[in-house]
């Protein structure tokens, strides 16, 4: 080949005159002349820099024996990224991996320096094989070391893979409890300027005994479940309706916004009768806001430091991702991790102004495990179905008892999943969400955690009218 780019240029030598250039390359070093007869005549080639030997995808082999010069090889990954893979020398050889194993070139071969090398096609290096026992050894031992050295590349490379992996979920896993916690404590910071400013007003007039008496039994009373309950959403609201009338017929101010405050903490109207009946109505609007106000900074205080816990938590986790670590047996309050997921979740319910509907049926909703990360679980199942919701939608939670299993169905409203993205929807990275909106790895995490961690099954249906993902984990494992 000729012309103003790289050329390559080709000639026939018979073997037995090159026999003396021969035993300067390695692998015909203890060759005799009668060994190397089979191969009559050799091609040499001569190449200018550029010139590429192997391209990806060839399917023709050959075995080349570089002579003089220099050649660099660089490899295709099955993700398409190129690297860099080896340059080979004066006595080097290269080919033989696609000549023994067949297939196409995942490989390029660059020529660096003018070189020039010996092209044995296959019927050649097939007679080399056959016929040179000192050759077929040493092609064999370059073969299995160039195997060993491309494995323990894929092993690392797959270990830089399953970091990033990791380092990705862990941004993800990061983010809702974080979110949750500065959420948490810049509301609480609104609540200590409403209590500063409540407390000096009852200051103005000295407390009666009644009054104290009355406001410290409230107080104890809700700062003892100040935690919100577990319960269905019928029971929850319920409460929250009667606490509402109650107030709103007493007159107290902002009765919208502490009803649901005070019934989660467990008060209900004949408990707050002291109040009514211990102050004016004035200060009995200021002491049950006062009263809201405190038990909402415990309740906010308590996300904070399960927020804090979840970031521990999957701190120690990164810390264990190198060992097998054996977790003892313990129990798991699925009612309570799911509560927790949506105390954790609640700013984005409330951005897509979304209900939740808790259809806690299951008599049994305790675990005993070795599995760890339920919480992340749920956090995931529930943040998919916020996303996947319309606005003013309904995400439905149920749960309920078959067997010795536990289920749990979380249903959102949306428009339902592509059913040719039903066999990846739990594959780390892949996302139906615009670019920069999603990660890929929520489904995928919640689904090593249930499968891995706890032994249990996660599924799906979905259609037009949205989608449940359905949680079966054994009750003990």
């Amino acid at each position: 080949m000729t012309g103003s780019g790289p050329s390559i240029r080709i000639t026939k030598k018979n073997v037995q005159d090159m026999y003396q250039d021969l035993l300067r390359i390695p692998i015909f070093a203890r060759e005799q002349p009668q060994d190397l007869a089979c191969l009559d005549e050799l091609e040499l080639v001569e190449a200018d820099p550029g010139v590429q030997l192997i391209r990806r995808g060839d399917a023709v082999p050959a075995y080349w024996i570089v002579m003089a010069g220099e050649v660099q090889a660089e490899k295709f990954l099955p993700d398409g990224t190129r690297v860099m893979s080896n340059v080979f020398g004066a006595g080097d050889a290269f080919g033989e991996v696609l000549l023994l194993m067949g297939g196409s070139s995942s490989y390029i071969c660059t020529v660096l320096k003018p070189s020039t090398l010996i092209r044995l096609d296959e019927d050649r290096f097939w007679k080399l094989m056959f016929h040179c026992p000192t050759a077929r050894r040493a092609v064999l031992g370059t073969m299995a070391e160039r195997l060993q050295a491309y494995q323990a590349q894929a092993v690392h490379r797959e270990k830089l893979i399953s970091l990033g992996t990791l380092a990705a979920g862990l941004m993800h896993e990061l983010n809702n409890p974080g979110a949750a916690a500065k959420r948490a404590a810049s509301q609480m910071r609104e609540n200590l300027t409403q209590l500063q400013k409540l407390g000096l007003r009852f200051c103005e007039e000295t407390p009666t005994h009644e009054q104290l008496e009355c406001v410290r039994q409230l107080q104890d009373q809700a700062l003892s479940a100040a935690k919100p309950k577990a319960v269905s959403s019928l029971e929850e609201a319920d409460a929250e309706d009667a606490l509402l009338q109650w107030l709103e017929a007493a007159g107290v101010e902002n009765a919208w916004k502490i009803a649901p405050t005070l019934s989660a903490s467990g008060l209900d109207a004949p408990q707050l009768e002291c109040a009514r009946a211990a102050f004016d109505p004035a200060k009995f609007s200021d002491a049950l806001n006062w009263l809201d106000s405190l038990v909402s900074s415990v309740q906010l205080l308590g996300t904070i430091e399960e927020s804090i816990t979840r970031i521990s938590a999957l701190v120690a986790a990164v810390k264990k991702f190198s060992r097998q670590d054996e977790a003892t047996v313990h129990e798991v309050d699925v009612h309570d991790n799911i509560q927790s997921a949506l105390t954790i979740l609640a700013h984005k319910f409330h951005l897509k102004d979304l209900r939740v509907e808790k259809e806690f049926r299951a008599t049994t909703a305790r675990l005993t495990t070795r599995g760890a990360g339920l919480s992340q679980a749920w956090t995931n199942l529930l943040d998919n179905a916020i996303d996947a919701s319309p606005l003013k939608g309904v995400v439905t939670i149920r749960t309920w008892n078959e067997g010795d299993r536990m289920l749990v169905g979380i249903a959102d409203q949306g428009s339902g999943i592509p059913r040719e993205n039903w066999s990846q929807i739990f594959e780390p990275f892949f996302t139906t969400k615009p670019e920069g909106e999603g990660t890929g790895l929520g489904l995928d995490i919640a689904h090593r955690i249930v499968v891995g961690q706890y032994g249990g099954e996660i599924r799906f249906n979905s259609g037009a009218e949205g989608t449940e993902f359905l949680v079966s984990l054994p009750i003990t494992s």
